[in-house]
């Protein structure tokens, strides 16, 4: 993403999220502007450091400086698939199953302390 800015990025994982700018400061006890203000001013590295832990991304990654956010899309077949990947077998269908629950059950897990 060439000449992203960090507010393009934090809109972007809003977005990934179902969420808008005004919901994410509301989460983050941010003013309903900020966001809007670090399009053209620094941010400070506290408050990169929430929304980083918010989104469960680097402040490297709202910088710039990665291109990649730290969480990949995946869907949970595919998480499962690489699972099969790394242990060399399939699953059966019982462990399967339950390794969908835990993923579930991880990912509202985490859901939940976003919203936090």
């Amino acid at each position: 993403m060439p000449d992203t800015t960090t507010f393009d990025r934090i809109k972007e994982l809003a977005e990934k999220r179902g969420k808008s700018l005004p919901a994410v400061s509301a989460d983050l006890k941010f003013s309903d502007n900020l966001f809007y203000r670090w399009k053209t001013s620094n941010p400070k590295a506290s408050d990169l450091a929430k929304v980083a832990d918010y989104f469960h991304v680097s402040v490297d990654y709202l910088l710039g400086r990665e291109e990649k956010s730290d969480v990949p899309d995946l869907s949970i077949d595919q998480i499962l698939d690489s699972v099969e990947n790394y242990s060399g077998g399939e699953l059966n269908e019982s462990d399967r199953e339950m390794l969908r629950i835990i993923i579930e059950a991880k990912k509202a897990a985490m859901d939940k302390e976003t919203k936090k």
